[in-house]
């Protein structure tokens, strides 16, 4: 995934405008690749603590608030999330407003609500510090969220690599360039990929700096912009785009086989007889057809998302279950492959590669009958632009089978942007590093959604079916 930090002169007091802004970067964001656009500190309003504090209610806002609409529609028609900061109107229960983070997922709903937990003296007489980390899930990425201030307690990234986070996301109003430096060491000595979002113009607390910027865990600096010294020609609107797929959650992530299974027993259906209205691709070698079979809830949620795409597009199954022996084969030819490719690599980091193509046998999706590989083509069935052929593996495409790879054509961005809309929307997550596969009810499901269990685990098709 590519992850962005915007950097943008907001209107101070003016939450339209800069809510069009806002709309405006995460289109153009998605233009580029993006994922996922992350604001500054206070964004929505300008870090201006006197107009929050003379209009308590009118500069306050809530998830659902109207004027952040342009920005829930911006994320629907992008496919791209969006971490908008704003002055948050008080919990039901809290003494007062808060610094929030409001995280729009790629269909505009909200993901999270982040309260910032440290604030300043002058925050302290407006604000009501929050009481819960900040965490969601999106792309196959666990990300921690931070404010400013926040990222001075070494607890607080601590705690996120011991979360299993792998992106810390930072909205900030600094100052100093050497402030901004100070994430640097951020990420070094938390083992996180750091993006931070900061913000530029006269603010409450002096200039905001800008210098916006991504580092990775060993604390180099890969992406920056310029620093804000004065109003520049034009608003001075800058994206920061970093790439965040090394941080992905894979298959042979111990998080994944630590989640328990509670089988539900639900059978395994036919594909080809159930539901007839979903084409399924022949050209498999698979005489009794074991490709063709799907536990039915599954089957159920790809029907729904058949009926979510634009007319003239359908989906096209191409395997669905996977007895557990064949899984067990296929995983064990990838990892050799790149074994003979790569003879320096320990047998750690051999098994963890080979996971992001093929599953490890003892947890895979197939071989439980949860995860289904599909494409789209016409109405007519012939196929469209997806970027990669189905099962390119990351050396054979150069990394471009993953879901949010950059550098793909407009159109085949667009394709999967339309799939990947359809099967959430029906329930099902995606392996990003796979754009075709996609799963409900196994354990990779439970972990992308916080689910406590997962529905199915591996499972023996009848010699007759089911």
């Amino acid at each position: 995934m590519i992850i962005a930090a915007a950097q943008f002169p907001s209107v101070p007091g003016d939450i339209e405008a800069n809510a069009a802004r806002m709309a405006a970067l995460v289109g153009e964001a998605a233009e580029r690749g993006a994922g996922l656009v992350a604001f500054s500190e206070l964004a929505l309003t300008h870090y201006d603590l006197r107009l929050i504090a003379a209009d308590p209610v009118g500069m306050t806002v809530t998830e659902d608030d109207a004027r952040l609409a342009p920005v829930r529609e911006a994320c629907r028609a992008a496919g791209t999330a969006a971490v908008v900061n704003a002055a948050g109107r008080a919990r039901e229960g809290a003494a007062g407003p808060t610094i929030s983070s409001f995280v729009l997922g790629p269909d505009g709903a909200l993901l999270t609500r982040y309260d910032k937990r440290h604030l300043s003296g002058e925050e302290r007489k407006l604000f009501t510090p929050g009481g819960a980390d900040g965490r969601f899930m999106l792309g196959g990425i666990r990300f921690a969220l931070a404010t400013c201030l926040d990222s001075s307690f070494p607890e607080v990234p601590a705690r996120a690599a011991a979360d299993g986070c792998g992106v810390y996301l930072a909205s900030a109003f600094h100052d100093s360039a050497e402030r901004v430096e100070q994430y640097a060491g951020l990420a070094r000595d938390s083992g996180l990929q750091v993006l931070l979002a900061n913000g530029t113009g006269i603010g409450s607390c002096g200039p905001g700096r800008g210098l916006s910027g991504d580092w990775l865990p060993t604390g180099e600096r890969v992406a920056a912009a310029a620093e804000w010294s004065g109003p520049v020609p034009g608003d001075g609107a800058e994206l920061v785009l970093s790439d965040a797929r090394d941080r992905i959650t894979l298959m042979a992530d111990p998080a994944v086989a630590a989640i328990p299974v509670k089988e539900c027993d639900e059978p395994l259906v036919d594909i080809r007889t159930a539901a007839p209205a979903l084409l399924v691709a022949e050209d498999r070698n698979d005489a009794r057809g074991d490709f063709a079979h799907l536990r039915q809830g599954v089957l159920q949620r790809l029907l729904a998302a058949q009926g979510l795409l634009p007319d003239g597009l359908r989906l096209q199954i191409v395997e669905g279950y996977r007895p557990p022996a064949l899984q067990r084969r296929y995983f064990e030819e990838y990892a050799e492959e790149l074994r003979a490719a790569f003879p320096e690599r320990p047998a750690q980091r051999l098994h963890q590669d080979a996971s992001r193509y093929v599953s490890p046998p003892e947890i895979a999706p197939h071989s439980a009958g949860g995860a289904v590989d599909l494409t789209l083509v016409t109405a007519d069935g012939d196929e469209v632009d997806m970027g990669t052929p189905i099962n390119a593996s990351p050396e054979e495409s150069d990394g471009a089978c993953y879901t949010g790879a950059p550098g793909l054509s407009p159109t085949a961005r667009t394709h999967r942007r339309v799939l990947t809309a359809a099967l959430t929307a029906a329930g099902l997550v995606n392996y990003p590093t796979e754009w075709w596969h996609w799963s409900h009810g196994d354990r990779y499901w439970a972990l992308a959604t916080g689910a406590d269990h997962a529905l199915y685990g591996p499972k023996e098709l009848a010699p007759d079916g089911e």
